[in-house]
């Protein structure tokens, strides 16, 4: 999941080409669904992106009571609307009457706490909780960014690695070498510096017991004179979320592929090219393209069927892209990697999105 920033953005406003009432206002490559001649190309509005959850009032005043995601009808989720894809919500509040919002696109200002939107977290299922430590060796996993919202990431022509998005759940394993202990979490407890407690029953040590992934994890370390080695894997199955694979998260076919690998050694950490480090030790996420960036060729990827059962079996869920070297980006203020989601996958009915 992306980081929630509430953003001042300049428009870029297109023609809808099924509705003459209602315009298409583009922030970065999203396009959000706006009343026609309610924004010109050049103005600033407020972006507010998916898996924002929005208080009451804000929801009253923008006129969307009952329109939006979840329980509540307050989280913003993609839509179709005349047949476009709608990604977020462009807005002037009125709590943000005599603030100046040109001066706040320019400065990067986040404007979520003053408009008391909060970033939506997804439920834990049993089989994905359970008892937790303090874990402040474990190596944690990073939020990816939506190449959509930030473009800029990459630039055209740069060699990059596009690797299958698994609608799973996380899973986040350290070995601690000096140690010899390996912590096991997901990527919401990961995220707090928490391990689950070795448990039979729960779905991410099922999948590393099942694997061997500490194993795997313990070679690795003393291959690379490593202090600790990340093992970042997606497990996947019925049971675990919508889209299966083929797999079965509650019986011995759950689904387990490795998206990443990290080590620190001599005390830096380091992201490594996981089929160079793993070979075939462990399952890997499957490697759609490498080439070029050309954001067009990433976005066209990120739709079609699924390619980890072999059988096409359900829609993809999108495309993780990394650059062929591995590096710095200004953008994100970190990692170099993003990620394109399928507006199929988007906007399907019944998913889930356990974390």
């Amino acid at each position: 999941m992306s980081t929630l920033r509430v953003t001042a953005e300049v428009l870029t406003v297109h023609e809808h080409p099924n509705a003459d009432a209602l315009e298409l206002a583009q922030v970065g490559l999203y396009r959000a669904v706006v009343a026609k001649g309610a924004y010109r190309t050049g103005e600033v509005a407020v972006y507010i992106p998916e898996q924002s959850v929005l208080p009451a009032a804000l929801v009253e005043e923008l006129g969307l009571t009952g329109r939006l995601a979840g329980s509540n009808s307050d989280r913003v989720k993609a839509v179709r609307l005349r047949g476009e894809l709608s990604q977020g919500i462009v807005c002037r509040p009125s709590a943000l009457t005599g603030v100046d919002l040109v001066r706040a696109a320019s400065d990067g200002t986040d404007l979520a706490e003053r408009l008391g939107i909060t970033k939506w977290v997804p439920p834990i299922p049993p089989t994905m909780s359970g008892d937790v430590e303090s874990a402040p060796d474990l190596l944690p996993w990073v939020d990816i960014e939506n190449i959509q919202r930030y473009p800029g990431i990459f630039t055209a022509g740069e060699p990059v690695v596009l690797t299958e998005k698994l609608h799973g759940s996380a899973c986040l394993v350290t070995y601690v070498a000096d140690e010899s202990r390996v912590y096991v979490s997901s990527k919401g407890f990961g995220s707090k510096s928490l391990a689950l407690k070795e448990d039979a029953r729960n779905l991410y040590w099922r999948a590393v017991r099942g694997h061997g992934v500490a194993e795997v994890a313990a070679r690795v370390a003393e291959r690379l004179g490593a202090r600790r080695v990340g093992i970042f894997g997606e497990v996947y199955g019925a049971g675990v979320q919508d889209l299966t694979y083929g797999a079965d998260g509650r019986r011995d076919t759950l689904g387990y592929a490795v998206f990443d690998v990290s080590a620190e050694v001599d005390g830096s950490v380091r992201w490594l090219n996981a089929a160079d480090v793993l070979g075939d030790a462990l399952p890997l996420v499957p490697r759609l393209y490498e080439g070029p960036y050309d954001s067009e060729r990433v976005l066209e990827l990120a739709t079609g069927r699924e390619t980890v059962s072999g059988r096409e079996l359900h829609l993809r869920e999108g495309v993780v892209l990394r650059p062929a070297v591995e590096r710095y980006s200004p953008v994100t203020g970190g990692r170099a990697i993003a990620k394109a989601v399928s507006p199929a996958y988007l906007t399907r009915k019944g998913g889930t999105e356990y974390e």
